[in-house]
């Protein structure tokens, strides 16, 4: 994966517009690969499910906690990437109060299937999502590249080590 250059993607994102109006104040906004990533260093970390165990308490939770630290080391951006929807997504930010880390909703999986790192996970009802992985990415390619043990459909665990950000920080 090093040195690889990110697949081309629009991502389907909704965004707040108070102009919107109402309860929802919100309104679709597409977004590409290369704006998320086009003249950036930034850390995409991506995991199987928004609101799921070892997503909510750890990952994301430490992403968030130590993007202090990232950003003296150089890294301008921190985005956590799923297979789940853009309501889904802002949902989640919401309810993980994040403040630094943005969220990018590859509803469709599309991104996570040109990366490769798209599995079946029937065996706990979640379809088809991301295989846990964590990347160092420079001006939208790949430096280095962090996936967890194990890559297969049905994986009967869900393995977490190489794509923590405590790992991540020591690398960077």
């Amino acid at each position: 994966m090093i040195g690889r250059k990110l697949p081309n993607v629009t991502f389907r994102t909704r965004v707040r517009d108070e102009s919107v109006g109402g309860d929802n104040p919100y309104r679709w906004q597409d977004m590409t690969t290369d704006d998320y990533f086009k003249g950036k260093k930034v850390i995409l970390f991506s995991l199987p499910g928004a609101f799921t165990p070892t997503c909510s308490t750890f990952q994301l939770p430490d992403f968030e906690k130590l993007f202090g630290e990232f950003k003296a080391k150089g890294v301008d951006a921190i985005y956590c990437m799923s297979v789940n929807d853009s309501f889904v997504m802002n949902a989640w930010k919401k309810s993980q109060d994040l403040k630094n880390v943005e969220v990018i909703p590859d509803g469709s999986g599309e991104f996570t299937r040109k990366m490769g790192m798209l599995v079946c996970k029937d065996n706990v009802g979640f379809g088809m999502r991301s295989w846990r992985y964590a990347a160092v990415v420079e001006d939208g390619v790949v430096t280095k590249w962090f996936e967890e043990p194990g890559y297969e459909d049905n994986c009967a665990s869900d393995p977490y080590g190489e794509s923590a950000p405590q790992n991540l920080l020591e690398h960077v």
